[in-house]
């Protein structure tokens, strides 16, 4: 009997990203424009480019989807994953937190219709993933009620 593997794919990224509002920290969410995930609310996500690193990416796809620079980059130690049915296999997306600094203001892009700043409570009855809502509550406990440990800052 030979056993048979579903393959591992970690082509892309996703981010939370945290802002102080007053003494709250709010997480920005977005909503999809486009044919994947069309109206669906979610953080922010994309693929990683040919010569990147991950976090790298994620730099990237903040700029792109946001129009915000100035952020500082943790990795959460999270995964995204989502099984594809039709393709048969996992993909894999390493979440990271970003600490907006500034007073940098949101300009989306054509991938997303709205956006919004959130309390954790009103992300977590917003996200329509299965899975956000974990992350989320991780990202909550280890990032905004707390401050992350050191050793998960990115430093370019």
């Amino acid at each position: 009997m030979s056993q048979t593997e579903v393959p591992l794919r970690c082509t892309g990224v996703a981010v939370v990203l945290l802002k102080p509002f007053g003494e709250e920290c709010k997480l920005l969410l977005l909503r999809r424009n486009s044919k994947v995930l069309q109206n669906v609310w979610c953080y922010i996500g994309g693929s990683i480019e040919e010569g990147e690193a991950a976090w790298e990416a994620a730099l990237r796809e903040v700029e792109e989807e946001t129009g915000l620079k100035s952020i500082s980059l943790y990795t959460s130690t999270l995964f995204d994953q989502i099984y594809s049915p039709a393709e048969d296999y996992i993909y894999l997306a390493p979440v990271f937190v970003g600490y907006v600094e500034g007073t940098g203001q949101v300009k989306l892009n054509d991938e997303h219709s709205e956006f919004k700043w959130v309390t954790f409570e009103e992300a977590f009855d917003t996200v329509s993933l299965p899975g956000n809502e974990e992350v989320l509550r991780s990202v909550e406990k280890y990032f905004a009620k707390r401050s992350p440990l050191h050793h998960l800052r990115i430093t370019s």
